[in-house]
């Protein structure tokens, strides 16, 4: 199979990611208009009969002082990860890239390798031998994707670090996700831990409403995420990254991206972010006040939110990433623990992979972000 890749329009990179049951919200074309700190191409890939087989959004940042580029396909590009001729797909993007002024690319193959159930992930947690998600064993193992990670190595890519040296921008490689597909809704419900389906029943007995907000309420959503903030001790994103999020994804598709408020007696208590492509659904961002939580508004609506994914014929209900760590001393454990009451499954991508094109550039990109 020969295969070619050359720029495409963002018409057709669109089209493309259309055809697919799902792809990740980080490769379709609108996302290159909410890293605006960010260059973007779209590319494609071609079969011999001249069919579009393959697309990949690729965000390029400059070098300071320099004009040669960091070129980042944040979990792409999207390609057959499993072809046996790998190399065929890979080795015509490097060569592009390189040409485009690129020292260094990075990519995040969206290919899990491993899975660990709820019940898994539980035993683990009471099991004091336990540091990490890894000292489980999988319910659930990929041996192809062993086979990507193997032949990626073998064609010289490297594997990044986990949370890539202070770059501020890489994705989970551990993620928490409850599958919808070819289960009742009732099934999902069950699957939820007995806390959960409590705080459910509690939130509704209270009367919580959760409703779907526009893009007029970002204002309120902004005072809630930053409350957050201050409570987690993270920097928020500023209010005009949501309503940029919101105008470039939605005009792409009026369906990518919603705004959930979970109220109680007319105040709003918290909110999420949800992003949709294809039969995948992701929880994005979440925010939540530091009072009424007695009434489990973030039960309720992560409850409503789900059954809206499973009513659009989600596959997947995507919750994002949490830490491998399962020590209870961890300051990100009280997230995989309410993960995990929703019953699905914990996942391990193959993680995010570097192809140093100038190694001298490459070092010096990893030393400037280490400082940082």
């Amino acid at each position: 199979m020969s295969l070619t890749l050359r720029t495409i329009s963002r018409e057709q990179h669109l089209a493309f990611i259309q055809s697919q049951p799902s792809a990740s919200h980080c490769q379709v074309p609108a996302w290159a208009d909410v890293k605006t700190e960010w260059r973007s191409e779209n590319l494609g890939w071609f079969d011999k009969d001249g069919m579009l087989v393959g697309a990949g959004l690729v965000l390029y940042r400059q070098l300071p002082k320099i004009k040669r580029y960091l070129a980042y396909l944040p979990e792409g590009p999207v390609i057959n990860w499993f072809a046996p001729n790998l190399d065929e797909w890979l080795q015509p993007m490097l060569a592009h890239l390189k040409q485009q002024g690129a020292f260094s690319v990075k990519m995040g193959p969206p290919v899990v390798i491993r899975r660990w159930n709820a019940a898994a992930i539980k035993a683990g947690i009471q099991d004091p031998d336990v540091k990490r998600l890894r000292d489980i064993e999988a319910t659930h193992i990929e041996p192809r994707a062993f086979e990507v990670a193997d032949r990626l190595r073998k064609m010289g890519w490297q594997q990044g670090e986990d949370g890539g040296a202070g770059f501020g921008d890489v994705q989970p490689r551990y993620v928490y996700q409850v599958p919808l597909a070819n289960r009742a809704l009732d099934d999902v419900l069950k699957g939820f831990n007995q806390l959960w389906r409590r705080n459910i029943k509690k939130a509704e007995k209270a009367g919580v409403e959760v409703v779907q907000g526009g893009y007029e309420d970002l204002a309120e959503w902004q005072r809630l995420y930053e409350i957050t903030a201050v409570r987690d001790k993270f920097r928020p994103r500023p209010l005009s990254y949501f309503q940029r999020m919101w105008t470039v994804l939605n005009n792409e598709d009026p369906n990518r991206m919603r705004l959930y408020f979970a109220r109680h007696n007319g105040v709003n208590l918290s909110a999420a972010t949800m992003l949709v492509v294809g039969g995948h659904v992701w929880y994005s961002y979440g925010a939540s006040d530091n009072i009424g939580r007695e009434v489990r508004p973030s039960n309720a609506m992560q409850w409503r939110m789900l059954r809206d994914a499973y009513a659009m014929g989600a596959t997947v209900y995507d919750l994002r990433g949490i830490s491998d760590s399962l020590d209870e001393n961890d300051h990100l454990f009280g997230l995989i623990q309410f993960k995990v009451g929703t019953g699905g499954e914990a996942a391990e991508y193959v993680g995010e992979w570097d192809f140093p094109l100038n190694k001298l550039l490459h070092k010096a990109l990893d030393i400037y972000m280490s400082r940082r």
